[in-house]
């Protein structure tokens, strides 16, 4: 028997994607519109997709679509209770940014706890020579080591985040939905961290689970960075907290809606001490092959029988 398959959005993709182990068609697409989607699925039984949203009044029209292959680790793109009612296998994948992604929590954390954009920015505008010393203090520097690192989410990525902050001598703090004998609530994490860092799924739970509230409980020295998803953190609330100096910093690398075609409150210039980056906390050269070589053995897998990495609703 052979297989269609379809890759929605390809150009999300910097790696290699090898050839399945059976008989099939295989179609991609760089990228792919909403109203495009039925009908480059029609007829196709496999579809791949990293961030197509794939919604009921969709798949109601394509009735051979067996397995939904999401090439990352985030579903919410998926109408999983549809799916699940209907017989749609849905694949993610799995502890593959296990360097890429705490590497770049870090390289925030640094570039965000030594203040080094500010002093890079003010470098480039002459600062420097119109100081009356060697150096100038125009924006605090604090320790990595002897600080305090709060991670909220301890799945795979924070553990491997928490691995590095040990290693640089840090205090680590963790909360996560599961119990166990190292966790403490949020309100400690938000009380005694230097450092913030979201490592959970966008879940109706998690939405805006940082806000007002929780900003203004931060300290005022502290920083937060979310790379997992927009839309845990209040973005207009983080704008005015960093405006006001309700806390020190933010590192992100997720925004709301992504790609920001019709702009973002957080892509305001003017917010101080705001790192901004494209979503690609994921996106080293190795990570990524790493993931499209699991997209192909999820799909072989299903197709041997032995589907794996299976998401439920």
């Amino acid at each position: 028997m052979s297989h269609k398959i379809v890759f929605l959005d390809r150009e999300t993709l910097d790696a290699n994607v090898r050839t399945p182990n059976f008989p099939h068609d295989y179609k991609e697409y760089a990228q792919t519109s909403q109203d495009e989607v039925v009908e480059r699925l029609s007829g196709a039984d496999i579809c791949i997709t990293n961030k197509v949203p794939l919604r009921e009044a969709a798949l109601k029209q394509l009735p051979e679509i067996k397995l939904i292959a999401v090439a990352a680790t985030g579903t919410d793109v998926i109408d999983k209770a549809y799916t699940s009612t209907n017989g749609i296998t849905v694949s993610n994948i799995r502890n593959y940014a296990f360097n890429t992604l705490p590497e770049h929590v870090f390289a925030l954390l640094f570039a965000l706890r030594r203040n080094l954009v500010n002093y890079h920015n003010s470098v480039q505008h002459g600062r420097w020579g119109y100081a009356n010393q060697f150096c100038y203090f125009d924006y605090p520097i604090y320790d990595i080591a002897g600080s305090t690192l709060g991670i909220i989410g301890y799945g795979a990525l924070g553990k491997e985040i928490e691995k590095r902050a040990l290693a640089l001598g840090m205090k680590v703090l963790i909360n996560d939905v599961a119990s166990g004998p190292n966790i403490v609530d949020l309100a400690t994490i938000l009380r005694e961290s230097d450092v913030v860092t979201l490592n959970l799924p966008l879940t109706p739970h998690t939405k805006n689970m940082i806000s007002v509230k929780e900003l203004a409980a931060m300290k005022k020295s502290a920083c937060i960075i979310n790379t997992a998803r927009g839309g845990i953190v209040d973005e207009a609330a983080l704008a005015e907290a960093l405006r006001k100096g309700v806390i020190a910093g933010a590192g992100f690398d997720v925004l709301t809606a992504e790609p920001p075609k019709n702009g973002n409150i957080l892509l305001d210039p003017t917010i101080p001490n705001l790192i901004i980056t494209p979503h690609v906390a994921w996106a080293s050269k190795e990570a990524m092959q790493v993931l499209a070589d699991q997209l192909i053995d999820n799909i072989d897998a299903f197709v041997a029988g032995s589907p794996r990495n299976i998401v439920t609703a």
